[in-house]
């Protein structure tokens, strides 16, 4: 079969651009992401191994090998894993298939040095082979086949795959280094890299010299250690590995659970939050091993939705050796493990929001918006879930807790009030908390799309309901606030007047609006749209149409301000010449409040044409 060469997937290639052309400050983190994936790949062929011993074919001392060759200018290193074929080469090598790939991409500035922080974040893997070498050749045979392949590349846009008879069982990398990038060919350099970065990998990593052969990590799986061992720096260096991230963790949670069941945990807190975070597959990324044997990245029942920020390992002591992903979905073991898992890390959590706020705050904007599906997924903990929760409020200056706000509430005042919206600041000049500002009443300012979901869930906090400010049966009227624009109110329309006006509107507007009511919520804007009591909240419909799971509208409540003077003079001029004279009045007031809501106005040609009208009027 002859070479066939191929172009790396558009991703791939202005990654590596960037890999190679940026003068990153710690290019030896190379050899920490190739054996991290060396080791990957040992622990996958382990587990396959357990239902498929032929996989080993007598070679089952998993190692890791580094040979360094100052003639050649070359480093290699070799695994005896998984191994792959010519569609893993082409999959691994030269594309990027993981979720978040887009927005990883739309992110990335052509500034080096921001876009290496970003392609930090990312994950890069192999591809930092690029960083040191102008040459890359992969050597492979995937465990359980008969043939093997080549694959090379210079890291400037293509690479060539070919046949290659002879591979051995698993990957042997070969990186020719760049003139100044000899270091990594002498072995104290190799070491104390291993040393540093790899120590904690639980498959042993060999430098070879010749005849001379030495292992270079403790080998054993950190997790496993006492915690009194295990230095800080150790820990972060095993983030890196099994987060496959660049950052620093925020929390670090190291648990032995021992008793009806036996479990440890190493489960960290990510300081940066993963581009896959709200992909749809909303997966997690804990690793679970039985007795140190890996067995899946990808158990379903380990860990709940809301925790996927979380990455580290699990290692049971009581699942069978040969449990399949199918048997762990209804394995009451597992059950068990999440759930001691899922008090541990809310107790962390609780204990972090109680010793450390400012740091706390980091977290819940980071991590905030999942760990909130929690409320609405998890009955059993909400009562845990909620207190962890921080909110914006028109009256905090920063984060607070819904606690906080219950004491903050004035007399009188039955309900916490919330808004919601896709914009903090668009929210803030809502016209629907012009009463509640002017009476200082605290309101929730939530912009997240899971607040739709979690308040109905929640209902009430300690005896409170809560309620937006956007149902129509609103009544401030009960609560004893200092009424900060009570002496600036003006006038309102006379009431017969008023009358006359809204009986017009509801002529005019027809089915277009579910109502039309004088308003005691707004204090300076003309008109705003409320929904009646039960109905399906405007912003959610907004959502849902979004991601098209609606398709149509909803007539809403149009409340007017009888002491705006626009008001005031629709309400003389509807009585003094009737509801014709103000009909493209009020269709544009409709459009007025649509567009406050960020909708579109109904009919953009017929709005423009009635402002146009209007204007031409009010210029006479």
């Amino acid at each position: 079969m002859a070479e066939e060469k191929r172009e790396f997937q558009a991703e791939v290639a202005k990654l590596l651009d960037i890999v190679v052309h940026s003068l990153y400050s710690n290019k030896e983190i190379f050899l920490r992401e190739l054996v991290s994936n060396a080791s990957d790949a040992c622990d996958k062929l382990r587990y396959a191994a357990l239902t498929d011993p032929a996989l080993v074919e007598g070679d089952a001392d998993y190692r890791i090998r580094l040979v360094p060759d100052a003639a050649a200018g070359t480093l290699i290193i070799a695994d005896n894993g998984i191994g792959m074929n010519k569609d893993d080469l082409i999959a691994n090598l030269g594309t990027i298939a993981k979720s978040g790939t887009a927005e990883f991409m739309s992110r990335l500035t052509g500034d080096a040095k921001k876009d290496m922080t970003l392609i930090g974040q990312f994950g890069v893997g192999f591809y930092s082979a690029f960083m040191v070498a102008d040459k890359v050749i992969v050597v492979t045979r995937k465990a359980g086949e008969q043939h093997g392949w080549r694959w090379e590349s210079d890291g400037k846009g293509e690479f060539t795959i070919t046949p290659e008879p002879e591979a051995a069982r698993g990957a042997r990398i070969t990186l020719s280094l760049r003139d100044g990038e000899k270091e990594f060919l002498d072995a104290p350099r190799l070491t104390g890299i291993v040393k540093r970065y790899s120590d904690h990998i639980a498959i042993p990593v060999v430098l070879v010299e010749g005849d001379k052969e030495e292992t270079l990590n403790s080998a054993s799986a950190l997790w496993t250690r006492p915690k009194s061992e295990v230095t800080p720096e150790q820990y972060k260096e095993f983030y890196h590995h099994v987060a496959h991230a660049f950052d620093d963790p925020w929390l670090t949670i190291h648990t032995k659970a021992e008793g009806a069941i036996e479990y440890t945990s190493l489960l960290y807190v990510p300081g940066s939050k993963p581009f896959d975070i709200f992909h749809p597959d909303r997966k997690h990324h804990v690793k679970l091993y039985v007795k140190r044997v890996f067995i899946t990245d990808e158990a379903e029942g380990l860990l709940p939705p809301y925790l996927r920020f979380l990455r580290g390992v699990v290692d049971s002591q009581d699942l069978p050796l040969n449990v399949s992903r199918e048997m762990l979905q209804h394995n009451p073991v597992l059950a068990k493990m999440k759930s001691g898992l899922v008090k541990k890390v809310l107790s962390e959590l609780k204990k972090k929001a109680e010793d450390d706020a400012g740091a706390y705050a980091t977290f819940w904007e980071t991590f905030g918006a999942v760990l909130k599906e929690g409320i609405y997924e998890d009955y059993e903990r909400k009562g845990d879930i909620l207190p962890l929760c921080r909110f914006q409020t028109t009256e905090a200056s920063g984060w607070t807790t819904l606690d906080e706000v219950v004491g903050r509430m004035k007399e009188g005042q039955e309900a916490i009030y919330y808004a919601t919206g896709d914009d903090l600041a668009a929210l803030k000049r809502s016209p629907q908390l012009e009463g509640f500002l002017a009476k200082g009443i605290e309101v929730l300012l939530l912009t997240d799309p899971i607040d739709e979901f979690w308040v109905p869930a929640v209902g009430e906090v300690q005896g409170k309901t809560l309620k937006a400010i956007t149902e129509g049966d609103v009544d401030l009227s009960k609560v004893r606030g200092e009424d900060k624009a009570e002496a600036d109110k003006p006038e309102a329309a006379p009431a017969d007047a008023l009358d006359t006006l809204i009986a017009a509107l509801k002529l005019t507007l027809g089915d277009k609006v579910k109502d039309v009511r004088a308003s005691d919520r707004l204090t300076t804007s003309s008109v705003c749209l409320v929904a009646e009591s039960g109905q399906m909240s405007i912003h959610l419909e907004k959502l849902l149409k979004a991601h098209r799971q609606l398709d149509q509208d909803f007539p809403r409540v149009l409340e007017i301000n009888p002491r705006h003077g626009l008001i005031k003079g629709m309400a003389a001029k509807v009585k003094a010449s009737g509801r014709e004279a103000i009909d493209d009045m009020a269709l544009l007031l409709l459009d007025q409040a649509r567009i406050v809501e960020g909708e579109p106005p109904a009919d953009p040609v017929e709005f423009a044409r009635r402002l146009a009208t209007v204007m031409e009027k009010g210029l006479a």
